[in-house]
């Protein structure tokens, strides 16, 4: 009787324990992050994103983070108005305001901006225009320049520095080669005279002095050159899980912010920059000596210059190159969206 009590107390036992051990895998289940997908290109400038994974700012607003990559920038947003990515990271194009006329989308905050100090674009010559007698920016009327498409960021600062400089933009060449490699092998091989390109792309064509670099967008056209952006449906409809991924999002900028600017938001390595060098350079395939040479200047709040929004807005829509109307006050959602004093 007693081996047969004895039993009977151990499948109980047994049970009770498997019982206790489904509650908890339901409640680690529960507990699982909302997968979330966030698409952007891979580039440094997506720093905040990395650092959010990294150091568990997801985690702590629910969240698992599920990093969609793209080839090209104008397909970020494309994919949010299909419904294929919740979030992204993004450069505005005449493309992306296109798109915006329609409605769909939303910016929720900024990213990377061009300000003194930092040097991220560079605007640089071909060895043959400089010897040509292109010297300075008043020298581009007459030459020609080359971007990846037409209504690029970088057409936009092409206009933005011709603007400053007194030159009429119809007198510039602008061509479009599809590509930022093929942008670079056009100015190396003299086929065009200037361009405005990510220094990582340009640094080994100038370190070998196959390229004339002339300045820094930074220094000449501050603007906004990256925002965060979703679809209409998703800032209207879950406001809660807009609020958590900003929030971490917050905290990954902020890493960022100090790491590379000090509280004047002037360029200077902090105590963390080589740690977060490492982190971006990880999540980007190169090395952290390339992701250093062309740090992005990042709000630590990931405030938006919403002027600038606007002007971009203006002058993609004077060039014809945009349909449609696009309501800036719409486009930039209040609701979450923080815009510079």
């Amino acid at each position: 009787m007693k081996r047969a009590h004895d039993l009977r107390r151990a499948v109980f036992a047994s049970i009770t324990l498997l019982g206790l051990l489904a509650l908890l895998s339901s409640a680690w289940a529960g507990n699982a992050g909302e997968r979330v997908k966030i698409g952007f290109i891979k580039a440094s400038f997506c720093g905040p994103v990395f650092l959010a994974r990294e150091k568990g700012y997801f985690a702590q607003e629910g969240i698992e983070p599920d990093l969609v990559f793209f080839g090209a920038g104008q397909g970020v947003p494309v994919a949010i108005v299909s419904g294929d990515i919740e979030f992204g990271v993004v450069g505005p194009t005449a493309a992306f305001y296109s798109l915006a006329a329609q409605n769909d989308l939303r910016i929720i905050g900024g990213n990377h901006r061009e300000v003194p100090g930092f040097q991220s674009q560079v605007i640089a010559l071909s060895n043959r225009a400089y010897a040509a007698g292109l010297k300075t920016y008043r020298d581009f009327a007459g030459h020609s320049f080359v971007t990846s498409t037409l209504g690029s960021p970088s057409h936009y600062t092409l206009a933005l520095l011709m603007a400053k400089y007194g030159v009429d933009l119809k007198t510039v060449q602008v061509l479009a080669l599809q590509s930022i490699p093929n942008a670079v092998s056009a100015i190396v091989g003299g086929q065009a005279d200037t361009t405005i390109l990510p220094v990582t792309a340009l640094f080994p064509s100038i370190q070998a002095e196959k390229v004339r670099p002339l300045g820094w967008v930074g220094d000449e056209t501050p603007f906004q050159l990256g925002v965060i952006v979703t679809k209409r449906k998703t800032a209207d409809a879950k406001p809660a899980l807009v609020n958590r991924f900003l929030r971490a999002l917050r905290k990954g900028a902020k890493a960022y912010h100090d790491a590379y600017a000090d509280a004047r938001d002037h360029r200077r390595d902090g105590p963390d920059a080589a740690e977060v060098t490492a982190i971006i350079a990880a999540n980007v395939g190169q090395s952290p000596e390339q992701v250093a040479r062309g740090i992005s200047y990042i709000d630590a709040d990931l405030r938006i210059d919403a002027k600038d929004i606007r002007r971009q807005v203006d002058w993609f829509h004077a060039q014809g190159m945009v349909k449609g109307t696009v309501d800036v006050d719409a486009l930039i959602d209040k609701r979450y969206a923080v815009a510079l004093p």
